[in-house]
């Protein structure tokens, strides 16, 4: 029963492919089952003959039709009787051979072997498949890739083959050389747009790869190249265009160790303008103290600097005093009688005194406003902080989980605020300092020529 099942299976194959072997060439399922049923017309139209043959025959010549017809089917019965006998045969030579095949593996160590490449095929196919030489060796479109012969290797359940195992070691030793090589290739690239685009690229082993000056990102499930959408500073990409333009030698350039995993958090980081915005109006009411303090600490260093010149310059012509300074100025306020100069002194010194206080408010303006500016920036950044962590707390609380991502966002723009603050409360603190000093000179200066031209003049008019 089981050699006549197996008859029926190839006898049924082979009519299927006599009379619709060129149906499996047609692209559609209507067209299969045109070709069927111009089979069955066609077998049956040759039956028909046949009856009206056989009809219309002699008894004798049916009798000569019936016999030959089973002679032919006793033959096709011997014959594929044969047929069947060889087939069990057969599979029973296969079984014995892959038995054999076996124990042999078994007897050398060859299972161990064959486990062990499969096994290192699996993860060399991971591993390339996340190298960025992948985008190097591509195949022809419509061909596997490497990685995926390599787990199809690795899944198999035959005994491997010769071509398996070179096919493994050719692939390691190519990605062994790769890592170590600069390489300038031809290859798609995923323009910022989404469309891809041939260009020339410069590959760093499996860490970083260029073109036109720019940094790619490497995708592993498409197996190609991207433009990042923000590209790092213009200090980073001067060495990334000094690269490409080499041709030999040595070149210093950046390189991703992490395979563009820092280069990928370097170039989402945030500005200082972005940083700002999501810090809320307060980062905008520091940026605004800090701009007002800084023109009018910069206005006042002019002044003072000008201011300073000029006393020196009065300083070696105290005959001839000029308005256009504060020290002449106060030499100029002197209007006493030299005769009575002795007996007035206590008024000359009063007149000097009112001369030097009268300068002494323009030399110090501005000093009081940058140090408001300097208790304010760290006050305004701590209000900022605060508004800041608030609105993280609320976002925690509406999205109702405890995101570390959403946390650091928000404790990251509290922070700026903190951050402003300080950034304009100490340079303006410097600053301060430096006016200061500047303004203190003036002053010391001023007081120290008018105390001297009293005691001299007292001093005169005392041995006339």
């Amino acid at each position: 029963m089981i050699k006549l099942n197996k008859v029926i299976k190839i006898a049924a194959a082979t009519a299927l492919l006599q009379f619709g072997g060129s149906a499996f060439a047609q692209d559609t399922l209507d067209a299969l089952v045109q070709e069927v049923g111009a089979g069955r017309i066609k077998s049956q139209q040759v039956f028909d003959q046949r009856v009206s043959a056989y009809n219309a025959a002699t008894p004798a010549a049916q009798a000569r039709m019936m016999a030959e017809a089973e002679a032919k089917l006793q033959l096709l019965k011997t014959n594929s009787d044969g047929l069947s006998a060889q087939f069990s045969q057969n599979e029973v030579k296969v079984s014995e051979l892959d038995k054999a095949v076996r124990d042999k593996a078994t007897a050398l160590g060859l299972s161990e072997v064959f486990g062990l490449s499969r096994q290192v095929a699996g993860d060399l196919a991971m591993n390339l498949q996340q190298s960025l030489t992948s985008t190097q060796f591509a195949p022809a479109p419509g061909n596997p890739t490497r990685s995926d012969e390599l787990r199809a290797f690795a899944a198999s359940k035959q005994t491997p083959t010769i071509a398996n195992i070179e096919k493994l070691w050719f692939e390691m030793q190519r990605e062994m050389v790769a890592t170590g090589q600069v390489a300038r290739y031809t290859t798609k690239v995923i323009q910022p747009s989404g469309e891809p685009v041939e260009a020339s690229v410069v590959r760093i082993g499996p860490f970083t790869a260029l073109t036109d000056g720019k940094y790619l990102s490497y995708m592993p499930e498409l197996q190609s190249l991207q433009v990042y959408p923000r590209q790092p500073s213009d200090e980073i990409l001067q060495y990334a265009r000094a690269l490409e333009s080499a041709s030999e030698g040595y070149v210093q350039t950046v390189i991703d160790s992490a395979r563009g995993v820092l280069m990928s958090l370097y170039v989402e980081r945030p500005t200082w303008s972005q940083r700002i915005e999501n810090g809320e109006h307060i980062n905008y009411v520091i940026l605004l103290v800090g701009a007002v303090a800084f023109i009018a600490f910069v206005l006042q260093l002019f002044y003072l600097v000008a201011v300073r010149s000029k006393v020196m310059s009065q300083l070696k012509n105290l005959d001839s005093p000029s308005k256009n300074n504060p020290l002449g100025r106060v030499l100029l306020a002197f209007r006493g009688d030299e005769a009575n100069i002795e007996q007035d002194a206590d008024v000359a010194e009063l007149r000097i005194a009112e001369a030097v206080s009268r300068e002494i408010p323009k030399l110090e303006r501005t000093q009081s406003l940058l140090r408001l500016a300097v208790a304010a920036g760290p006050l305004l950044g701590l209000i900022g902080t605060v508004l800041g962590m608030i609105m993280t707390f609320q976002s925690i609380t509406e999205s109702g989980s405890s995101d570390p991502k959403l946390m650091a966002d928000g404790i990251g723009a509290a922070m700026i605020a903190t951050v402003l603050g300080l950034g304009i409360a100490i340079p303006l603190l410097f600053g301060n300092a430096l006016l200061r000093s500047l303004s203190m000179g003036v002053s010391q200066v001023l007081e120290e020529q008018s105390a001297g031209m009293l005691a001299d003049r007292i001093e005169r008019n005392r041995h006339v």
